[in-house]
Protein backbone atom coordinates (compact mmCIF):
# COMPACT_ATOMS: atom_id res chain seq x y z
CA UNK A 1 0.00 0.00 0.00
CA UNK A 2 1.08 3.55 -0.66
CA UNK A 3 2.19 5.52 2.36
CA UNK A 4 -0.10 8.48 1.68
CA UNK A 5 -3.23 9.31 -0.24
CA UNK A 6 -3.66 12.44 -2.36
CA UNK A 7 -6.02 14.93 -0.71
CA UNK A 8 -7.04 16.31 -4.11
CA UNK A 9 -8.59 13.10 -5.46
CA UNK A 10 -11.41 10.89 -4.18
CA UNK A 11 -10.00 8.31 -1.78
CA UNK A 12 -12.09 5.43 -3.13
CA UNK A 13 -10.64 6.02 -6.63
CA UNK A 14 -7.10 6.00 -5.26
CA UNK A 15 -7.72 2.70 -3.50
CA UNK A 16 -9.25 1.29 -6.68
CA UNK A 17 -6.29 2.46 -8.80
CA UNK A 18 -3.81 1.16 -6.24
CA UNK A 19 -5.36 -2.30 -6.47
CA UNK A 20 -5.51 -2.08 -10.28
CA UNK A 21 -1.81 -1.18 -10.41
CA UNK A 22 -0.98 -4.08 -8.08
CA UNK A 23 -2.81 -6.48 -10.39
CA UNK A 24 -1.20 -5.07 -13.55
CA UNK A 25 2.34 -5.18 -12.14
CA UNK A 26 1.57 -8.58 -10.58
CA UNK A 27 2.24 -7.54 -7.00
CA UNK A 28 -1.11 -9.22 -6.41
CA UNK A 29 -1.64 -12.26 -8.62
CA UNK A 30 -4.83 -14.00 -9.80
CA UNK A 31 -6.42 -15.95 -6.98
CA UNK A 32 -4.69 -13.93 -4.28
CA UNK A 33 -6.55 -12.11 -1.54
CA UNK A 34 -6.51 -8.30 -1.56
CA UNK A 35 -6.48 -6.15 1.58
CA UNK A 36 -9.90 -5.87 3.18
CA UNK A 37 -11.89 -2.69 3.59
CA UNK A 38 -11.00 -2.73 7.27
CA UNK A 39 -7.30 -3.14 6.50
CA UNK A 40 -7.44 -0.14 4.15
CA UNK A 41 -9.46 1.83 6.71
CA UNK A 42 -7.01 1.06 9.49
CA UNK A 43 -3.91 1.76 7.39
CA UNK A 44 -5.15 5.08 5.96
CA UNK A 45 -7.37 6.09 8.91
CA UNK A 46 -10.44 6.34 6.69
CA UNK A 47 -14.03 5.14 6.86
CA UNK A 48 -14.34 1.49 5.79
CA UNK A 49 -17.27 2.48 3.55
CA UNK A 50 -14.89 4.65 1.52
CA UNK A 51 -12.53 1.73 0.93
CA UNK A 52 -15.50 -0.53 0.19
CA UNK A 53 -16.66 1.81 -2.57
CA UNK A 54 -13.38 1.38 -4.49
CA UNK A 55 -13.28 -2.36 -3.91
CA UNK A 56 -16.92 -2.79 -4.95
CA UNK A 57 -16.24 -1.02 -8.24
CA UNK A 58 -13.57 -3.63 -8.96
CA UNK A 59 -16.04 -6.40 -8.13
CA UNK A 60 -18.53 -4.83 -10.58
CA UNK A 61 -15.79 -4.78 -13.25
CA UNK A 62 -14.96 -8.49 -12.68
CA UNK A 63 -11.49 -7.68 -11.34
CA UNK A 64 -12.23 -9.01 -7.86
CA UNK A 65 -14.61 -11.62 -6.51
CA UNK A 66 -15.84 -12.21 -3.00
CA UNK A 67 -15.45 -15.41 -1.01
CA UNK A 68 -18.01 -15.10 1.70
CA UNK A 69 -16.41 -14.82 5.12
CA UNK A 70 -12.89 -14.96 3.66
CA UNK A 71 -12.37 -11.77 1.64
CA UNK A 72 -11.90 -10.40 -1.85
CA UNK A 73 -9.71 -12.15 -4.40
CA UNK A 74 -8.30 -11.32 -7.83
CA UNK A 75 -10.07 -12.99 -10.77
CA UNK A 76 -8.09 -15.07 -13.25
CA UNK A 77 -8.50 -12.59 -16.13
CA UNK A 78 -8.25 -9.39 -14.06
CA UNK A 79 -4.93 -8.29 -15.56
CA UNK A 80 -6.19 -8.67 -19.14
CA UNK A 81 -9.37 -6.74 -18.35
CA UNK A 82 -7.41 -3.93 -16.73
CA UNK A 83 -4.86 -3.68 -19.53
CA UNK A 84 -7.61 -3.43 -22.15
CA UNK A 85 -9.42 -0.81 -20.07
CA UNK A 86 -6.23 1.21 -19.59
CA UNK A 87 -5.37 0.97 -23.29
CA UNK A 88 -8.78 2.42 -24.15
CA UNK A 89 -8.31 5.21 -21.60
CA UNK A 90 -4.81 5.87 -22.94
CA UNK A 91 -6.20 6.12 -26.47
CA UNK A 92 -8.96 8.53 -25.43
CA UNK A 93 -6.80 10.71 -23.17
CA UNK A 94 -3.54 10.80 -25.11
CA UNK A 95 -3.72 9.43 -28.64
CA UNK A 96 -6.93 11.20 -29.74
CA UNK A 97 -5.74 14.63 -28.52
CA UNK A 98 -2.33 13.97 -30.12
CA UNK A 99 -3.95 13.12 -33.44
CA UNK A 100 -6.22 16.17 -33.24
CA UNK A 101 -3.29 18.49 -32.59
CA UNK A 102 -1.24 16.87 -35.36
CA UNK A 103 -4.15 17.41 -37.75
CA UNK A 104 -4.31 21.12 -36.81
CA UNK A 105 -0.60 21.46 -37.48
CA UNK A 106 -0.84 19.56 -40.77
CA UNK A 107 1.46 16.83 -39.46
CA UNK A 108 1.04 13.75 -41.63
CA UNK A 109 0.57 10.28 -40.16
CA UNK A 110 4.06 9.37 -41.35
CA UNK A 111 5.60 12.45 -39.71
CA UNK A 112 3.77 11.72 -36.49
CA UNK A 113 4.99 8.12 -36.46
CA UNK A 114 8.54 9.31 -37.16
CA UNK A 115 8.32 11.83 -34.30
CA UNK A 116 7.17 9.12 -31.92
CA UNK A 117 9.88 6.72 -33.06
CA UNK A 118 12.54 9.37 -32.61
CA UNK A 119 11.29 10.16 -29.14
CA UNK A 120 11.68 13.86 -29.81
CA UNK A 121 8.57 15.62 -31.04
CA UNK A 122 10.36 18.97 -31.25
CA UNK A 123 12.30 17.95 -34.36
CA UNK A 124 10.71 17.80 -37.81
Amino acid sequence: MKDKLDDNRPIFLQIKEQLEDSVINETIKPGERVPSTNEFASYYKINPATAAKGINELVNESILFKKRGVGMFVTENAKDILIEKRKQTFYENFIQPLKNEARKLHVSNEELVDMIKEGNINEN
